[in-house]
């Protein structure tokens, strides 16, 4: 290779949203995970390939959030509006919000949405009118995405943001799945940026090592792969916080499965591969087989055998962790094997 000859290789969020196509649907957490580190910038062009391809954006795997700061106690007072109906008149008289809510009341919205879609995309007029007709439905849209750290009024402007660009660009079809998928987007970006800002990639990053590191030694502790409960209770989370994390990690491993070369560059590394692949069926089907095993036969197992990636334990080395003569190993051992070929 001469000087002037270079290779790149392309970037892991380069080779995933090479591979997309309008009607697929990301994670917050996929795009989080991948863009861990890497400037707004980045996140911005990310989020225009994926608006020009027509790639949806599911949010509903990143935690729930009010920040710490100054606009904490508003989003927390925003989320139980929400909740209650969004009345305006449970707002202060001079709040933004409810002057807005007001405003957009009296403002006239009338006509068939479908017909007067039809006729914008004809070149006849009438966005004007479109669009006030669809207000209403960037503000029930928007309640949706409430609760993830964006106040209520910048979600609807991103909304209206959103209705707008489906105005403009609606060509055929059916006119009300086009806007909401314009306004859903908008409003899911404007997470997403956010979440990107709060730093929530990091701390996704790092709940999932927490995760994966008390799923191991649970499962060697209790010889069984534990309980979504169970690891809850590990982290110091909510079963619904738990298993959002838990979606968190199956969503990394299928961006490593797309970002992973389909032909390995040796056969070393082919077959490390292989081993990977093996190594968790493997760990999955012995979790289903001690399942059925009371929690200290599925230990005594999972220490005798090395399962999981363990040293294979002799009984007397058995016996002195879990408190048994090594008479009572090899006898509690040939009961457990027993079961497990019954069953």
């Amino acid at each position: 290779m001469s000087e002037l000859e270079f290779s790149f290789e392309p970037e892991p969020v380069d080779v995933f949203l090479s591979g997309l196509k309008a009607g697929d649907r990301v994670s917050a957490s996929q795009l989080l995970t991948l863009l861990e580190g890497e400037n707004t910038e980045t996140l911005e062009d990310a989020l225009q390939t994926l608006e020009t391809t027509g790639v949806s954006l599911d949010i509903s795997d990143l935690p729930k959030t009010h920040g710490t700061g100054e606009a904490a106690p508003r989003l927390r007072q925003e989320e139980q509006l929400v909740s209650e109906g969004l009345d305006p008149k449970s707002l202060e008289e001079n709040d933004p919000l409810r002057l807005y809510l007001e405003e957009l009341a009296a403002v006239p919205a009338f006509g068939d949405e479908a017909l007067l879609a039809a006729r914008c995309a004809g070149n006849g007029g009438g966005e004007e009118q479109l669009v006030n007709l669809g207000l209403s439905r960037v503000i029930d849209l928007a309640g949706e995405y409430v609760g993830y750290g964006v106040l209520l009024m910048d979600l609807i402007q991103e909304g209206s943001l959103g209705l707008w660009q489906a105005v403009q660009s609606f060509s055929e079809g059916e006119y009300a799945a086009y806007r909401d998928w314009w306004i859903r987007f908008y409003l899911a970006r404007a997470v997403l940026l956010q979440a990107h800002a709060d730093g929530v990639g990091q701390k996704m990053r790092r709940a999932m090592e927490d995760y994966r590191q008390i799923d191991e030694r649970l499962l060697f502790e209790l010889g069984r792969n534990p309980t979504l409960e169970e690891i809850a209770e590990q982290l110091h989370m909510t079963p619904e916080e738990t298993e959002a994390v838990r979606k968190m990690i199956d969503n990394a491993r299928l961006v490593d499965r797309v970002n992973r070369p389909k032909e390995p560059e040796n056969p070393q590394e082919a077959q490390a591969v292989e081993e990977d692949t093996a190594l968790f069926q493997m760990r999955q089907r012995v979790g289903d087989l001690l399942s059925g095993l009371n929690q200290a036969d599925a230990r005594l197992l999972t220490l005798r055998f090395g399962l999981e990636g363990g040293k294979p334990l002799s009984p007397e080395e058995t016996g002195k962790r879990m408190g048994l003569t090594p008479r009572q190993v090899v006898a509690r051992e040939a009961a457990a094997l027993r079961k497990l070929r019954e069953g």
